[in-house]
């Protein structure tokens, strides 16, 4: 129980040193995370049924060179398209706002530092550090929390565009 408690000691001190920005870069980046983790579900285990649903729908048709077979085919990839990029733009959305929290971060830490040097002046550096550290963490929290789902998003990204053809490819003319 001691480890926990010290754990939680450290995270809190950590957060109580980057300040409230901290907070948002943390709902953040468990929103991109549990968007990320929801669509790797999604390719794993949601996918693979529906593209043999759609592959089975597609060889039970006896017209596959009309135009309005051309359309159904059209429908059904556009459909494995939406639903494989869904959330994507979002979670590099989410990607791009990180950072910007943390440059945020270091505004208000920086303010926090010019705030101290008004009151005590610049000789007192133990007071000044407060926001020098509130003016670095979150910085390095977003640049973190922002490059920790880069691969993951560029998988994702790669994944999307290859079960959609992989659908074009199993429709045949």
């Amino acid at each position: 129980m001691s480890l926990f408690l010290e754990a939680f000691a450290a995270i809190r001190d950590f957060f109580e040193s980057g300040g409230d920005v901290l907070w948002a870069i943390l709902f953040v980046t468990i929103v991109m995370w549990t968007l990320i983790i929801e669509r790797a579900w999604f390719f794993i285990l949601d996918l693979p049924p529906k593209v043999r649903e759609i592959r089975e729908h597609w060889d039970d048709r006896d017209d596959k060179v009309s135009w309005y077979a051309r359309r159904v085919r059209e429908r059904l990839v556009s459909h494995v398209s939406v639903e494989s990029n869904r959330n994507l733009l979002v979670i590099k959305a989410m990607m791009a706002v990180l950072p910007l929290l943390g440059l945020l971060g270091t505004v208000t830490g920086m303010i926090k530092v010019f705030d101290v040097m008004t009151v005590m002046g610049t000789g007192n550096a133990r007071a000044m550090a407060g926001g020098v550290s509130q003016a670095t963490i979150p910085t390095m929290a977003g640049l973190v929390a922002a490059l920790s789902g880069l691969y993951f998003v560029t998988w994702l990204d790669r994944k999307a565009t290859n079960e959609v053809e992989k659908v074009e490819d199993l429709l045949s003319h």
